[in-house]
């Protein structure tokens, strides 16, 4: 924890023309010595689109903190110098927790200080949920435990996105973890229920804009992950109905699932290490981790900035949300072997 709390000190000292911290959640809340924080960057103006990334909020999955701040530091580096870059940052408004779950971070676990399981944490239900995979109420000695109301990490995050897409025409948020699978994947809502979103067309659309602009990029499987199982307590499914209710600007939640069985296969020795089951060891597979996710968390500003050039029309909707659906069945219709397109 100390060092990545240096990294994060050090990209502030580097750039404190450029990028501001502010404090979510005090140390005596987070119950450990470090307070939840979010890094803000970019247009002020409370109409600009909005990214929002997040890293840690399952304490133990520590690349998704590593690839935000990799993500983080290459985006500062490049705007010192980068014409382009520095003209997109004032189009649009980047906000980042880098580490949503302190004490988790710094203990290893999964939960945070009270054994709550933060995406299992918000208050919505789900119709058919995995058992104790879908968030108990059981016991806090128990994985996946929902917890007996909302914490605060929780609490500040379900805050500070509203309060960030409150007038914003379109905000994309990026969760960052790992442990899924053996490939990467792109989930976005529904956990809690299998049925379409009301923006499937604009997934697809931005889906579609991703494959065509890097068509040899290390693949991800987008889809919805209640195709493999469904939680209570999800907070991007809460946040995304909240959205939907309050008749704002759209809200694209995005979770990043990097697929960390991969690399235990590659190495099964590191099961027997701490943080072995879902981070890479060797530090090359590190290194790569890290490269790897900046392609797609760059083009998800880009694609804020130009969302006029492929967000569909209102006459385009109905026609792309029936592709959407259609190739989204036969892609869960086909064996899981393989990468997807």
């Amino acid at each position: 924890m100390k060092k990545t709390r240096s990294l994060i000190d050090a990209l502030l000292t580097a750039h404190p023309q450029v990028i501001s911290r502010q404090e979510l959640v005090p140390p005596e809340q987070t119950r450990c010595p470090y307070p939840m924080e979010v890094l803000s960057l970019g247009a002020t103006r409370p109409d600009a689109p909005r990214a929002i990334i997040v890293g840690g909020i399952h304490g133990n999955e520590r690349i998704g903190v590593d690839v935000v701040l990799a993500f983080l530091h290459s985006l500062l580096e490049q705007a010192t110098w980068d014409r382009h870059l520095q003209q997109l940052l004032q189009e649009i408004r980047l906000v980042v927790v880098p580490i949503a779950n302190p004490a988790g971070y710094l203990h290893g676990t999964r939960s945070n200080a009270q054994g709550v399981d933060l995406m299992r944490n918000a208050p919505i239900n789900a119709s058919r949920a995995h058992w104790l995979l879908g968030g108990q109420q059981l016991s806090q000695r128990l994985p996946w435990y929902r917890g007996a109301g909302l914490a605060a990490e929780t609490q500040a995050l379900i805050e500070l996105v509203e309060r960030e897409t409150a007038q914003a025409p379109l905000s994309i948020s990026v969760d960052c973890h790992s442990g899924f699978g053996a490939v990467n994947r792109i989930w976005f809502p529904w956990a809690h229920r299998r049925e379409p979103i009301p923006h499937l067309a604009e997934i697809y659309a931005l889906r579609n804009l991703f494959r065509r602009t890097y068509p040899n990029h290390i693949a991800y499987r987008i889809e919805p992950q209640c195709q493999h199982y469904m939680t209570h307590g999800d907070i991007w499914d809460y946040l995304y109905q909240r959205s939907l209710a309050a008749d704002r600007g759209t809200l694209l939640p995005l979770t990043l699932e990097m697929g960390s069985w991969l690399w235990v296969r590659k190495n099964p020795l590191q099961v027997f290490t701490r943080h072995g089951l879902f981070n890479p060891i060797v530090p090359h597979r590190r290194r790569r981790i890290l490269r790897q996710h900046l392609v797609f968390l760059n083009f998800i500003l880009t694609a804020l900035a130009n969302r006029t050039s492929w967000l569909p029309a209102s006459s385009e909707r109905p026609t792309l949300g029936s592709d959407a659906q259609r190739y989204w069945q036969s892609h869960f219709a086909e064996q899981d072997s393989g990468l997807s397109q």
